[in-house]
This record gives C-alpha cells, sequence and structure tokens, in this order.
C-alpha cells in the first residue's frame, strides 16, 4: 500500500485527515435534488404545452380560411343582397381588414378569452361553447367512466390467463374494435337499434338529447335513453386500446422476481394479481387514461354529428357548413387544447407514479 493510502481513509466517526468532515450546506440532499428536478421536469411540459396551445392558435386561424366559400354570402341564406349591404357586413366582422391585421386581432382577443362574434348565431362565440360544453361532458365522461372500467379489469383478466379461450376471444374482439370507424358503428347502431331491422322495433331514439316532453326524474330517464347508443359507440371504439395496453403492461410484469416471492409466501393467485401485478402494470395505463380523455372530447366531432347530440360536435359541424369562421376557429383550439392539456398532465403526474421519469 502507497504512503498517501491512509490520507484516503477517515475514522469510524466521520474524521478525515483535515478534521471531521461537515455536511454539505442544508437543503441539498438527494431529496431536495429530486425535487428539484421535477420542478424542471414539470417547467419544460409546460412550457412545451404553452408553445403547441399557440401553435394551435396559429394554426386555427390560417388553416380554416382554405375553405372554400364565403363567409358573408352563406349568411344571407342565398337571399338577394345589394353589395352595399355585404360590404357593410363584411365591416361588421373584420373581413374586410388585411389578413395580417385579422391575425392580430384574433390573437390578441383570444388571449382574454374573447374568440369573437359567431356569424350565423349572432352572439359571442364563448358563450354558445358554453351552452354546448354540458352534453359533451356528459357524454364524453360516461363513456370514460365506463370504457376505464371495462377495458382496465378485462386487459388485467386476459393478461393473467394468457393464452386461454377467454384471452383470445378478447384480443381479438378488441382489435377488430379498435380498427372499426365510430361513425360507421353509430350508423350500424342506429339502423339495428333505432329504426328497427324486420320485426325489430326501435328501441332507442334515433337522435337528440331528450324528447322534451318530460321534467324531473322522468327527464333524467329520458336524457338517458338518448344516452345509450352514443356511448355505446365510444365505448367501443376506445375500451379496446385500454384492455390491449393493460394486458401488454401486465404481460411485462408477470415475469418479475416480486410476484415469484409473493407466491412463495403463500398468497393465492387472486390476491397476488390485484395486489402486486396489477397496481405495477397500471402505470403506463394510467398515461394511455389522461390521453384517452383529451381524445375522447375531441373524438365525439363524429359521434355527436351522426347522433344529433347537441354538443361541441355537433356545434363544430354546422359551424363548418357556413363557414363560420369564429366559431371553427374557438372549437378548433379547444379540442386541440383538450388533448395537450391531457398530454401534459399526464406528463407531469407519471414521475410521482415512477420515481425512475423525469430525475
Amino acid at each position: 500500500m502507497s504512503t498517501d493510502t491512509p490520507a484516503l481513509l477517515t475514522s469510524a466517526d466521520g474524521a478525515g485527515p483535515g478534521g471531521p468532515v461537515t455536511a454539505g450546506p442544508p437543503g441539498r440532499g438527494p431529496r431536495s435534488r429530486s425535487a428539484a428536478a421535477y420542478l424542471r421536469y414539470t417547467a419544460g411540459k409546460l412550457v412545451g404545452a404553452a408553445v403547441s396551445l399557440f401553435a394551435v392558435l396559429v394554426t386555427s386561424f390560417f388553416l380554416f380560411r382554405l375553405i372554400p366559400g364565403d363567409p358573408v354570402k352563406a349568411m344571407t341564406g342565398g337571399r338577394q343582397v345589394s353589395n352595399e349591404q355585404i360590404a357593410s357586413m363584411r365591416r361588421e366582422f373584420g373581413l374586410d381588414l388585411p389578413v395580417w391585421q385579422q391575425f392580430a386581432q384574433y390573437c390578441g382577443k383570444a388571449l382574454t378569452g374573447d374568440f369573437g362574434t359567431s356569424y350565423q348565431f349572432h352572439a359571442p362565440v364563448i358563450d354558445k361553447i358554453s351552452e354546448a360544453l354540458p352534453a359533451t361532458l356528459l357524454l364524453t365522461g360516461t363513456a370514460f367512466v365506463i370504457y376505464t372500467v371495462i377495458g382496465v379489469w378485462l386487459g388485467a383478466r386476459s393478461a393473467w390467463r394468457t393464452g386461454s379461450a377467454g384471452d383470445r376471444f378478447h384480443t381479438a374482439f378488441a382489435l377488430t374494435l379498435y380498427s372499426v370507424p365510430s361513425f360507421w358503428l353509430g350508423l350500424l347502431l342506429i339502423i339495428t337499434l333505432s329504426v328497427g331491422v324486420g320485426p325489430v322495433p326501435g328501441l332507442f331514439p334515433t337522435g337528440g338529447m331528450e324528447s322534451g316532453s318530460t321534467s324531473g326524474f322522468d327527464h333524467v330517464l329520458d336524457v338517458a335513453h338518448h344516452l345509450v347508443l352514443p356511448v355505446v359507440t365510444l365505448v367501443a371504439v376506445e375500451y379496446a386500446r385500454t384492455l390491449l395496453v393493460m394486458r401488454s403492461s401486465l404481460l411485462d410484469e408477470m415475469g418479475g422476481d416480486y410476484l415469484t416471492t409473493a407466491r412463495a409466501k403463500g398468497l393465492r393467485d387472486d390476491v397476488v394479481r390485484r395486489r402486486h401485478a396489477v397496481p405495477n402494470a397500471m402505470l403506463p395505463t394510467v398515461t394511455l387514461l389522461f390521453v384517452n380523455l383529451g381524445n375522447t372530447v375531441a373524438g365525439a366531432i363524429l359521434v355527436e354529428t351522426v347522433f344529433s347530440w347537441p354538443g361541441l360536435g355537433g356545434l363544430f359541424y354546422q359551424a363548418l357548413s357556413v363557414p363560420d369562421l369564429p366559431l371553427v376557429q374557438a372549437l378548433f383550439f379547444v379540442f386541440a387544447a383538450a388533448v395537450i392539456l391531457m398530454n401534459t398532465l399526464a406528463d407531469v403526474i407519471y414521475p410521482l407514479l415512477d420515481p425512475r421519469v423525469g430525475r
């Protein structure tokens, strides 16, 4: 051993050759470093979300101006209108200004929550969105709860019994539904369960949210009756993705040593699955659920249009047919913002579930 070896050694009480080893500055331990890393990670995600939202704001302005047609002439409904009246309407809605000036005004007002006035409804855009939002939240929220429970439960059972007849059936059925367009499935449900095929009478309404002739608890039942087919359509498409991800995540966990240890302790197989395997396999699924929630809000456009559901999707279809530029732009921003915010929320929460991320 070289002569300078003692200089590298410390005594049992922490004293070295230069005296006792002092602790570093307070607040610089592993826990504080981990918290600081998480804050930096979160700040980066929030900045990225803000940049994405601004990009969506810019895209929403220019994209829908490529739609053929004159919104002012569309608002006249084919009536004979003089050129002076058309020019007056253009001035009223600011369409006579250069595009760059319209864009500057649009961005400035949008940052304060003012998306302008609807061409066809002659009402503030934010008011029309507020009126339609509860119907969309009712539809997508109900579907989200149902397909989350079904997808996680069936995915866990399929993975735990991989290779069984039930696993093969559920996987094949989920893959089939995952590839089916939601509007096509909605039309098929209307044909078979609303219109009725042959001697089978129509069991559910073809569209709308309510009959309008009920009140109290009967009104709740009426809305639930109208809700069945749209919810079934969304659940059929979205539960498949949840099932497949949950199944794949649990299959990755099933070879873990901690499960072998749990079985060696004498725990029943069902307990090992519920208390040990499934909680660890839920990490990717939790991320997917947040992403799915944003995608479900944006993806409800086709389902709401097919079933004439009075939500944001149906409103978007009406605005696009004019085109009602302020309303279309605002709805496009809302749909994209829902996806971006849910993705960001998933990114921020995931490190809390798995400490290896974002450190």
